[in-house]
């Protein structure tokens, strides 16, 4: 069975998304610049640009599943009906959405429901968490694996933070790996069970 992980780009400051994000800027003002160094071409540097490459191999290889909220859902315009990485998506809310378009996915009302129905799809592959608040609901449900973080050397001032720790207790996490890259810094974490 393949691990649940929470696999997400951040300012240093702590941000996932700039203030004011909506559908009609889904990142927010100057978010985007968290993914620079995700669609760069940097022909300079090719050990750097190696990493960066086998960070998006690694992802189009082993994710089986991406477990969402409907706020990801809702700023992402339900990715057209396709996820980038060509797996279905469930999205767990407690309003599910009326479709008019094919969507390579499924609908929760619970979170339970949806990793577990995700864990039967993806087989051997691993689930991958893009909302915050559903990672933020896994660790407090004992669900989450591992954490990687791709941290860029910005600071937004404001956004949407990665993580609320309403309601969660520390959490001691183990370095699994760290490597860098222009523009990048990739932490891995694993969440001891």
């Amino acid at each position: 069975m393949g691990r649940v992980i929470f696999d997400i780009t951040t300012s240093l400051d702590g941000f996932v998304a700039g203030a004011n994000d909506s559908p009609d800027l889904p990142m927010g003002e100057n978010g985007m610049r968290l993914f620079e160094w995700y669609f760069s071409a940097n022909q300079t540097s090719r050990a750097p640009q190696d990493i960066q490459e086998e960070i998006r191999e690694q992802a189009a290889q082993t994710v089986g599943v991406i477990v969402s909220g409907r706020r990801t859902y809702n700023h992402a315009h339900g990715w057209n009906g396709e996820h980038p990485l060509h797996v279905p998506v469930y999205v767990v809310t407690h309003d599910p959405p009326q479709l008019d378009q094919a969507f390579n996915g499924a609908f929760f009302t619970d979170l339970d429901s949806a990793i577990k129905q995700a864990q039967i799809t993806a087989g051997d592959k691993h689930i991958a968490l893009n909302s915050p608040n559903i990672a933020r609901q896994c660790l407090q449900a004992g669900l989450l694996d591992e954490l990687s973080l791709h941290y860029v050397p910005v600071l937004l001032g404001k956004g949407a933070p990665p993580f609320e720790y309403i309601g969660i207790e520390p959490v001691e996490l183990e370095i699994a790996s760290v490597s860098q890259a222009p523009g990048v810094i990739h932490l891995t974490f694993r969440v001891p069970k």
